[in-house]
């Protein structure tokens, strides 16, 4: 830090201070409590403006469920993971940090840094990886990207939420080891090279005590140990404890405006339950993040000039290039032979209706998505592709999207209009005072969700709703369905809240035929409502043909075409927010699908559109797999870029990925009488198959690129690791050095390997080049719970310059005392 940057620092404090001396204990309560769904109140006596937050893994949504003022809509996290490279993070985080200026926000809910415990973990798509290390790594890069911008982060959800499950209740009981090594880690790396200015504590126990009231976790190693001095937040209607909460080191009880804080914590000081010292603190850290947002009077803000403005569409697109990544290319089948006359068959309804983020709080809404068909339309000659349905992972209706216009009307009790509001898609979420102007909770009796639809296929079309209450469904001016949808038992709440999808009605339709359609939906009394707020869709699925015809007309396009390529993709009901996964399969015929057309093309190219590992049970039937995750926005763009060779796919698996569901080590997510056991102790990802001695499908760290790499030498230090390699192919191309460690004979339980560093390097057809890679200490380290601290063990270790956990190109001894 130069002494301009402490002198700003002192500012910053001083400031601080002089604004807590000025506040009486009922506004620091009121401060500390949330005054609506995404912000704190303004303080105008002591110059503090209203600070702002927002969702923001891959985008920055915004205080609004609305498309009218559109987001970036960047790859899904791991996605980002799979490019292992913090300083692409970094760029990533700059870019949400501009978005987030744009619209008023202060403060990013991300990044999430829970790990890949078990696949079935229902919102993998949003974490990063298995490994600890590469979890820290990333993280620290996005977070140091976005307060580069002088945006807060808030890195979450502290600690343990590693699974959907009765994730609000759930007591995960993590013994010490795996909770330093494993789980903490990544929150202790960023906060050691990033400096976050937020953390989320969880809704979930860590053995026995909620993460919200988690003194030990919170107060001595948090903030003790670790030295953070960012604010606390609680994930949303995790704060259920006044004094449970402010003594366990929550700063802030979200969303308002009627938490336990406010009122409650007020009296609470006033009875002698809490030292209003206590709250002074968390006011003083609350205080600290508006400094550096720059939202509070007389304090300068931490970056006072704004990074060089960056390009979002384009940067999608890099990223999602970085991201994908290549785990079979068989005889070199990508990329594409782009010659004249050459055509290509694109196959599948993912191909069409991309689906490129996860569901639940990552939803953001991009102003266009370019879907593989629109990628390949755009970047191959006219008359040289087709294309063919093949199958729909989608079973079930989902929230209207293409080919409907929709708004809301809110209306009173007597059929007046109070306002209306547009939507992005057939669902309407909105909380707290995110309603259309005019309208109100008190005043509104009933929304309608109106507009038009055209159909893109003649037939039997099939309508229906989710959500809880009384609603009445009406197509072409006739209505179809009238009846309440009572709540069920879904364990989760949110999950509760939205409820499951429901057919309603079919009705036939024609191709191009416009017609109108009508959703209306009884407001209910919400006067006890502490957080007041409407969740309901309007549900469509387009006809169901027979799935052997779509299939049989897939093959006939494939087999006419000089290469086939299937794209097969998940969908929001198969992972998601708020549930976990119940198997690794794709849903639908998909498989099938996949099998019939490799039969009948040799050249059959696999496009996986999944967050996280699926079964492939025909990956040795075709030429090329390759997985794209959630893509983002440019995810169509990008993968023509790859398939037709104008960029390497530089993508390697930041998670393990499992031959079948039998092998995966950890699929237990569901607790037993509300506790999860995490028994398998350090061994989670590569730790675990290499422990049992089973292989993946595809290893931790995989990824083929469209050039080859020629490893030459290794030197080891106790500190450093120096590779050096060559490109032997003919193109240009990004190769990951990944330095694992193996011990020869280990005096402690640990893993047979694990990974230390890595570190990519670029270099050109023929070109050599050398990786210097640092030694983290920590790789040498584990947590000694009787000693409370690390303890370093010698030995003689192997270092291992690999190119994935499973391909080591050349290892060296290494003696550590």
């Amino acid at each position: 830090m130069t002494d301009a940057d402490q002198a700003r620092e002192q500012i910053r404090q001083d400031a601080v201070e002089a604004a807590l001396d000025k506040l009486d204990l009922d506004t620091k309560a009121r401060l500390l409590s949330g005054q609506d769904m995404w912000s704190l109140p303004a303080l105008p006596e002591i110059g503090l403006k209203s600070l702002v937050m927002s969702d923001g893994p891959i985008g920055v949504r915004g205080v609004r469920w609305t498309a009218d003022d559109p987001s970036v809509a960047l790859p899904s996290p791991t996605a980002l993971a799979a490019a292992w490279d913090p300083a692409l993070a970094r760029r990533a985080g700059r870019l949400l940090a501009q978005e987030a200026r744009r619209k008023g926000v202060h403060v990013l809910l991300a990044p999430t840094v829970n790990l890949h415990r078990s696949p079935l973990g229902g919102r993998h798509f949003e974490c990063y990886s298995e490994d600890p290390y590469l979890t820290g790594a990333i993280g620290s890069g996005y977070v140091n990207g976005v307060q580069d911008g002088g945006v807060g982060t808030t890195v979450k959800h502290f600690v343990g939420n590693d699974a959907e499950t009765e994730r609000f209740t759930v007591d995960n009981v993590i013994a010490a080891r795996p909770l330093r090594e494993l789980y903490l880690a990544p929150f202790e790396a960023i906060v050691a090279n990033a400096h976050p200015w937020g953390i989320m504590t969880a809704y979930n126990q860590v053995n026995g005590t909620t993460m919200t009231e988690h003194r030990y976790l919170v107060n001595e190693v948090l903030r003790g140990e670790w030295g953070f001095d960012g604010y606390n937040v609680s994930d949303w209607m995790a704060a259920r404890s006044t004094t449970g909460d402010i003594e366990g080191g929550l700063d802030v009880a979200m969303p308002g405006p009627t938490t336990v804080y406010g009122p409650a914590l007020a009296a609470a000081v006033r009875s002698g339950e809490v030292a209003e010292a206590t709250v002074d603190e968390a006011v003083r850290n609350v205080l600290r993040l508006a400094a550096r947002v720059g939202v509070l009077e007389g304090a300068p803000a931490a970056v006072a000039e704004a990074p060089a403005p960056v390009d979002g569409q384009a940067l999608a697109r890099e990223l999602a290039v970085r991201g994908f990544v290549l785990v079979r290319n068989e005889d070199g089948a990508l990329p594409l032979d782009a010659a004249a006359g050459r055509t290509v068959a694109l196959i599948g309804a993912a191909a069409r209706d991309a689906r490129v983020l996860g569901g639940g709080s990552a939803t953001v809404f991009p102003e266009r998505i370019v879907s593989p068909l629109d990628g390949l339309t755009a970047a191959l000659p006219d008359g040289s592709l087709t294309f063919a349905v093949g199958a729909d992972p989608s079973e079930e209706p989902a929230a209207a999207d293409q080919g409907f216009e929709l708004h809301a009307v809110c209306r009173d009790a007597s059929g007046a209009v109070l306002g209306t509001g547009s939507l992005p898609s057939g669902q309407v979420q909105w909380i707290g005072d995110d309603l259309p102007a005019g309208a109100s909770y008190e005043t509104m009796a009933s929304i309608e969700v109106t507009g038009r639809f055209v159909p893109r296929e003649s037939g039997e079309h099939a309508f229906g709703t989710r959500g809880l209450g009384a609603f009445t469904l009406a197509v072409g001016g006739r209505t179809l369905w009238e009846g309440v949808q009572e709540m069920g038992n879904e364990a989760d709440p949110f999950e509760a809240f939205f409820g499951a999808p429901a057919e309603r009605a079919r009705i036939a339709l024609t191709e191009g035929e416009p017609v109108e359609v009508s959703l209306t939906c009884q407001v209910p009394d919400m006067t006890e409502m502490p957080l007041k707020a409407i969740m309901f869709s309007l549900l469509h699925l387009g006809p169901r043909r027979d799935a052997d015809e779509l299939i049989a007309e897939a093959v006939e396009a494939a087999r006419g075409a000089d290469t086939a390529v299937v794209v097969v993709a998940t969908t929001e009901r198969v992972e998601s927010e708020g549930f976990d996964r119940r198997d690794l399969c794709l849903p639908g015929r998909q498989d099938d699908l996949v099998r019939a057309v490799a039969a009948v093309n040799p050249n059959t190219v696999v496009v996986v559109n999944a967050g996280s590992p699926v079964e492939l049970p025909w990956r040795e039937e075709v030429a090329a797999v390759l997985l794209t995750w959630f893509p983002g926005q440019e995810g169509g763009a990008a993968l023509a870029d790859v398939l037709l060779g104008d960029a390497e796919p530089g993508g390697r698996l930041p998670t393990t990925w499992p031959a079948r569901f039998a092998d995966a080590p950890v699929t237990e997510v569901l607790p037993g009488e509300g506790c999860l056991e995490y028994g398998e102790g350090l061994f989670i990802g590569y730790r675990a198959y290499e422990k049992h001695g089973v292989a993946p499908a595809y290893p931790f760290g995989h990824g083929l690129g469209y050039t080859d790499w020629t490893y030459e030498s290794l030197e080891v230090t106790p500190d450093t690791v120096r590779v050096r390699l060559t490109n032997t192919g003919t193109r240009p191309g990004r190769e990951v050095v990944q330095v694992y460690l193996a011990p020869a004979a280990d005096p402690v339980e640990r893993p047979a390997s694990w990974l230390a560093a890595f570190e990519g390097v670029v270099a050109g057809p023929g070109e050599s080049v050398e990786a210097v890679i640092a030694l983290p200490a920590r790789a040498f380290e584990i947590w000694d719970e009787e000693a409370r601290g690390w303890q370093r063990i010698g030995g003689v270790y192997e270092v291992r310059a690999s190119h994935s956990h499973g391909d080591t190109r050349l290892s060296a001894t290494l003696d550590i005392t």
